[in-house]
């Protein structure tokens, strides 16, 4: 469960998406590609992606230097599964919203807190 954790929030899954949509890119393409993303948090992510080895860094000795990221084979294995549960989703998207419309208000609702 603390590999979901670390995997689930916004950022992560929006690099996750760019990079399996478009292959190896360079920060700044990333970060237009998210967008919304400040420099800081997509450095935080990266970082955090790259540690956990969803994601590789390739540094080229050039001036200044180009560094690209891209998926690793356990990265893009867990894009695919979070595409499936998008999909399901996207599928069932509906069915969820009409469920939730005829439920019960909450108790937290009726002793209004």
């Amino acid at each position: 469960m603390q590999a979901i954790a670390r995997i689930a929030d916004k950022w992560t899954m929006c690099v996750l998406e760019v990079l399996a949509q478009n292959g190896v890119l360079r920060f700044t393409r990333i970060g237009e590609l998210v967008g919304g993303i400040s420099q800081r948090m997509l450095t935080k992510t990266l970082r955090q992606l790259e540690d956990d080895g969803f994601v590789t860094r390739t540094v080229y000795p050039e001036v200044p230097p180009r560094v690209e990221y891209q998926l690793t084979e356990p990265g893009s294995s867990l894009c695919a599964a979070f595409c499936s549960v998008w999909l399901w989703a996207e599928a069932h998207g509906s069915e969820l919203r009409s469920i939730k419309a005829s439920r019960r208000p909450s108790r937290t609702a009726k002793n209004g807190a």
